[in-house]
């Protein structure tokens, strides 16, 4: 009767579907895998390739040894895709509340966004959302995690990013294997954004690398800049959601009015001041509910974050211990938790 069941839930439901495609998806990308340190002593590979993975490699090691990531098995083999983009994620939210779509999976829980192999297949999706009321915001990525449950490979996609992106890359993916709060989604992208930002940074430190330690840390101070933004321009949605809370009509054309002041104060006062600033290529934001929650969702609470790193010394292991243990004192609100920690001073996580 089991089987049965199993069966009928990957037959019949559209989460079953989804997860039919998604592991054939996974499937064949496991059937291309090479271990790296063959890839790496084989002769016919190219100089930018082996160099690469060899970056990869010793970012794994770094990330175990130094930073005592939980590896598993991650990033041990490498697979080539034949297309320039892994997957594209799709999130959602509802137009006139600051509240995600959801979708459950087994072991993870519910996750406010879906990963698609096929372009056509994400653009579908969220077509499909628009269509019944939401707002949908798609984003390529280049890599991802199975929470150590598969050999995850590092991917052709992920070897053309440039170093210092690399090594973050490879220490988030790893965070996600050292600690998942299941439903927490904004908590362990934000988590592992700190770990992986501030490890690209100790990792080069380590190799006295000064020119991509500064890289990691204009891209740390970028990411906390950011995070101040968009949090900025969250609590102006929600007061004024609060304020019109019986008129949606009203809400939707207050927030309308937030997003205009958003986009302004974004070209005026925080483009100019990111690390790397361009002037002849201004940034076009794209504002609804959606965009604003996933550009949020790697963003939150990182001064937090960092008051805890300096609290420990600056001693990365340490910080993720002190992190991870907190998380686990309030699990349904790890946010809470660090917020209280952080308030108090005091050196022990505080209890439920």
């Amino acid at each position: 009767m089991l089987a049965l069941a199993v069966f009928a839930f990957f037959a019949l439901v559209p989460t079953g579907h989804y997860l039919i495609r998604a592991g054939w998806a996974e499937a064949r990308i496991l059937s291309r895998a090479r271990a790296i340190d063959v890839i790496v002593r084989d002769p016919t590979t190219d100089a930018a390739t082996r160099a690469k993975l060899e970056l990869v490699l010793a970012a794994r090691a770094f990330a175990s040894d130094s930073v005592k990531l939980n590896a598993k098995r991650g990033f041990r083999t490498f697979s080539r895709i034949d297309r320039d983009t892994l997957v594209v994620v799709l999130s959602a939210a509802y137009r006139d509340e600051l509240r995600y779509k959801t979708w459950w999976f087994p072991i993870v829980g519910s996750v406010p966004y879906k990963g698609y192999f096929d372009v056509r297949d994400a653009k579908r999706a969220a077509g499909d959302l628009s269509r019944d009321g939401f707002d949908a915001y798609l984003r390529p990525a280049s890599a991802f995690s199975t929470l150590g449950y598969l050999e995850d490979p590092v991917l052709s996609t992920t070897i053309d990013e440039d170093s210092v992106e690399l090594v973050n890359t490879v220490l988030h993916e790893l965070t996600h294997n050292t600690f998942y709060a299941s439903g927490q989604a904004v908590f362990n992208e934000s988590f592992a954004n700190f770990v992986g930002t501030r490890g690209a940074e100790w990792f080069y430190v380590a190799r006295g690398d000064s020119a991509r330690v500064k890289v990691a840390r204009d891209d740390w101070a970028r990411q906390k800049l950011l995070g101040r933004f968009w949090s900025a321009v969250y609590n102006s949605v929600d007061s004024a959601f609060k304020v019109h809370a019986k008129s949606k009509e009203e809400r939707l054309a207050a927030r309308a009015t937030v997003f205009v002041a958003a986009r302004e104060r974004f070209a005026r006062e925080i483009e100019p001041a990111l690390p790397g600033y361009d002037s002849n290529k201004p940034v076009v934001l794209h504002l609804d509910n959606a965009a604003l929650m996933s550009r949020r969702m790697y963003r939150t609470g990182l001064d937090d974050f960092d008051a805890i790193y300096e609290r420990e010394g600056e001693r990365l292991p340490a910080t993720i211990a002190r992190i991870i243990s907190i998380a686990k004192s309030h699990s349904k609100d790890p946010y809470a938790a660090i917020r209280l920690y952080v308030a108090s001073g005091s050196a022990e996580a505080p209890t439920k």
